[in-house]
């Protein structure tokens, strides 16, 4: 297999990497900086004031930028899980085994190394707060990928923003008000907790991803606000959502300024590194700085953002880096940064960009960004993109990608496309079309969920909706009906089994079994639980998304699982009613 040559400046990290000490740059402090990284979900390089958009406000990532660097080319992938990824290990997302966003696709391998691997081997207290979206089931789970402490969603996109059913450290919790200011409110009582020691806090915000649902306090300044600013595609732009989204990104804001505020109050301002960026381009036809896609789209628009980084008295002020880099470069970087030991398990395809955020690299030596999601890949260089298409642009003269100069570059255009093809043959070489089964029962964790999202059904039983991230299973109105997880138990155990179900009243009574191997457990659905649709209250655009509903747990009892791989079914014995259930989660508590 060919491999793609880099230039030796940019060959990928391996191994142990002596990063350089930062303790003359830093006035004598040999403490370790802080890490406070912000990641958004569907904002894109123009849902920001300074970027250019006069449509909303953002004060706060604003002066982000005006107190430390702005890097106005960073590139992400067009979709949640693979930016994910990519910024956890930095690695490419194929390379990690990400080929998709939900069903276990969106899970990057086991033995990839994650940033907060190395922070907390680095002696950092590590956390995240938000939508982590990088698998469910333990170790894929963020507490077995360095994080010592989670609270928020494990899916992809939520069906409800407000007070919703969360899971903190894999015991299911309720929340408490909306999502990001939730989140916001539990990573900042994690600093303060630990603000004597070095620590690492992840925040992945949930929004403006739909369903579009923002309170008031943010939707009245935005709902009848003229739009002056349009996307490129004007006739595509749904006003609504727009209006809506930017909302969400002013909320956004808000609590950036929230988490920066609580720095300064516990004087760690000085002494703790901020970034903040988006994981792919936005998730509508509003203005994006006249960049080309949007959110799925290997163009420019789908995977530019910002990249706002400060740390006072290190990072100058007011840089503006217009070299590329991407989600990739973090890790890296970061540890770069924090001057500790970055040991990781396979080479990794970032590099530290540390001397061009501190202003010590005048001459930025040439590279590749590569970007995919799919089947379509595409490539950028400082100068020129190569489109999936086989179009090639240069991005100086021509921003917006309006004019193919393929034709008259055939050799550019050549060369760009052996890039590419290498490439795909380098990083996909790891994929499997195997697909892979859902973990149960690791003796460090005590809890697996098993969700309907990771489920199939049989017999009639159909999702609530094509999006199956934050689906139930419903119409299951006959025996024949079944659901079923391949699943891999890993250590032989006894379960307490909880059903998260609704029953309208008159169908209570059915008998359902849970059956994996040889062991199995029956039990009755013998109250009624039939509460409505919710979510249409709180939304500000007619959603794609499945609505949700308030699903009660059923204590079905205990189940003796044994190791090893195999399907775990739950099926119905009788229905005395019209139907069985609707069904959201299997939650497995170990009890030995």
């Amino acid at each position: 297999m060919n491999k793609l040559i880099l230039p030796l400046s940019i060959l990928p990290l391996t191994g142990i990497i002596s990063c350089t000490s930062l303790t003359d740059s830093r006035e004598g402090k040999t403490d370790f900086p802080n890490i406070v990284i912000f990641l958004t979900d569907d904002q894109g390089y123009g849902d920001f004031s300074i970027t250019g958009n006069t449509n909303l406000h953002t004060p706060n990532i604003d002066q982000m930028a005006s107190r430390g660097a702005l890097l106005t080319n960073f590139y992400v992938s067009p979709v949640c899980s693979p930016t994910r990824a990519e910024f956890l290990t930095g690695r490419y997302h194929l390379r990690s085994g990400v080929s998709g966003t939900s069903t276990g696709n969106e899970r990057f391998n086991l033995d990839e190394t994650t940033i907060a691997d190395v922070f907390r081997a680095g002696g950092y207290a590590t956390a995240a707060f938000g939508k982590w979206h990088s698998g469910m089931q333990y170790p894929y789970h963020p507490n077995g990928r360095g994080f010592d402490e989670f609270y928020g969603f494990c899916s992809g996109h939520w069906g409800d923003y407000f007070s919703p059913t969360l899971e903190h450290n894999g015991r299911i919790v309720q929340g408490e008000g909306y999502l990001p200011d939730d989140i916001t409110n539990r990573a900042m009582a994690f600093i303060e907790k630990n603000r004597d020691n070095p620590f690492f806090v992840y925040i992945p915000y949930n929004t403006p991803h739909s369903p579009m649902q923002v309170p008031d306090e943010w939707w009245n300044k935005f709902k009848d606000k003229d739009i002056a600013m349009r996307g490129t595609e004007a006739d595509r732009e749904d006003i609504i959502h727009t209006r809506a989204a930017l909302a969400m990104c002013e909320n956004i804001d808000w609590n950036v300024g929230r988490v920066v505020a609580k720095l300064k109050e516990l004087n760690l301002e000085d002494n703790t590194i901020v970034l903040f960026f988006n994981d792919n381009g936005p998730n509508g036809h509003r203005w994006n700085a006249g960049m080309k896609g949007v959110k799925g789209s290997t163009e420019e628009g789908g995977i530019r953002s910002p990249l706002f980084i400060t740390w006072p008295g290190v990072i100058p002020s007011g840089m503006e880096i217009s070299e590329i880099s991407g989600a990739i470069d973090l890790l890296p970087t970061l540890a770069d940064l924090a001057g500790i030991e970055l040991n990781t398990s396979h080479p990794l395809d970032g590099i530290s960009i540390k001397p061009l955020i501190l202003g010590e690299n005048q001459k930025y030596d040439e590279r590749i960004i590569f970007s995919y999601w799919n089947g379509r890949p595409s490539a950028r260089n400082q100068q020129y993109r190569f489109s999936h298409d086989d179009k090639l642009y240069d991005l100086i003269a021509d921003p917006g990608q309006t004019n193919d100069i393929s034709g008259a570059n055939p050799e550019l255009a050549t060369w760009f496309n052996v890039q590419v093809s290498e490439w795909i043959s380098d990083v996909s070489s790891g994929l499997s079309d195997e697909k892979r089964s859902f973990p149960v029962g690791h003796p460090d964790f005590k809890y697996t969920q098993l969700p309907a999202r990771d489920g199939e059904g049989h017999g009639g039983i159909e999702r609530s909706n094509r999006f199956p991230n934050s689906s139930f299973f419903t119409n299951w109105n006959s025996i024949s009906g079944k659901i079923t997880w391949p699943i891999e138990v890993l250590e032989d155990g006894e379960f307490e089994v909880d059903i998260y179900y609704t029953c309208p009243h008159g169908d209570e009574g059915s008998e359902i079994k849970l059956t994996f191997g040889e062991s199995s457990l029956v039990t009755t659905i013998n109250e009624a639980h039939d509460p409505p649709l919710i979510g249409m209250e709180n939304d500000r655009v007619i959603r794609q998304e499945s609505y949700e509903k308030d699903f009660k747990p059923l204590s079905a009892g205990v189940i003796r699982l044994n190791k090893g791989r195999g399907e775990l079914t739950l099926k119905a014995l009788n229905m005395p009613g019209s139907e069985v259930m609707d069904f959201r989660l299997l939650m497995l508590t170990r009890i030995n």
